[in-house]
């Protein structure tokens, strides 16, 4: 089956600052090389009429809400997502245009489900299916995908638009999604129309439905 544009939802994870250069101690290398897909995505997900979500990072100055395993690190690497501006802030490149139509939530950890009204959100406006991107693929990808299954969306990974520190943790990674059910496929095949869900969340309470 392939994406009902009424029914899908394109997430885009901590693609910030902060995330993004070089002068952050949080900088995913590779990420900054994924933007130009990303961004691409988003621009043909709008001609589609699939709402994009943009979910970030805002930390306090303060570093109170700072997971506390990364906080020794965010307050020596000079407080990265702590304020709006300069180079390693929670602004996001200026690539991503948050346009008309699109939704931003600040998450405070690393799924982006996780105490966000992301969920309730999509429900209410009959999202059924999310397409994920972002950074960083073992963290708040890999959070956000295992919760999206959780929570019954069918889940589609972008892997050329997202990022790990190498290219061993992204297979390895991308390998894990596929294997609790996400759907992994790129850019170019979103771009193409061309991402196929072998298998539904309504196709499987049809069934279920039919034994009851």
């Amino acid at each position: 089956m392939r994406l009902d544009p009424n029914k899908t939802a394109l997430l885009v994870i901590d693609m910030q600052d902060g995330f993004l250069h070089e002068a952050s101690p949080m900088c995913i290398p590779t990420a900054k090389g994924t933007v130009p897909a990303c961004a691409a995505v988003q621009e043909k997900a709008r001609g589609l009429g699939i709402g994009v979500y943009f979910v970030i990072r805002k930390y306090a100055a303060d570093g109170s809400d700072v997971e506390f395993t990364r906080h020794d690190v965010w307050k020596q690497g000079g407080r990265p997502c702590s304020t709006e501006s300069g180079p390693i802030g929670w602004a996001m490149p200026p690539e991503f245009q948050v346009k008309p139509g699109d939704t931003v939530l600040v998450k405070p950890r690393y799924s982006a489900f996780f105490r966000t009204n992301l969920d309730g959100i999509l429900r209410r406006r009959g999202i059924d299916t999310v397409v994920v991107t972002g950074t960083t693929t073992p963290n708040c990808i890999r959070a956000t995908v295992f919760d999206a299954i959780s929570l019954d969306y069918n889940t589609v990974l972008l892997e050329d638009c997202c990022s790990s520190v190498t290219e061993e943790i992204q297979r390895v990674n991308m390998d894990c999604m596929a294997r609790i059910g996400a759907v992994v496929a790129d850019s170019t095949a979103f771009l193409n129309e061309s991402i196929d869900l072998p298998v539904t969340v309504e196709q499987v309470r049809r069934e279920i439905e039919k034994e009851c």
